[in-house]
């Protein structure tokens, strides 16, 4: 992942989205449908820990 924002390949077309991008060691999460609206910064090992939790 790059500074441009991605949406996950697994994306449905029925909006429900977020978005994710790194920036300067962190990843910031926002919802694909208010991209000016609010956006949640994590830092790497928080990030790290959370996806190994989802694959679990």
């Amino acid at each position: 992942m790059d500074s441009q924002w991605r949406k996950s390949t697994r994306s449905g077309s029925n909006g429900a989205c977020v978005e994710a991008r790194y920036t300067d060691n962190t990843v910031e999460v926002r919802d694909s449908k208010d991209t000016s609206g609010s956006i949640l910064r994590f830092g790497g090992r928080t990030w790290s820990a959370f996806l190994t939790h989802l694959r679990r």
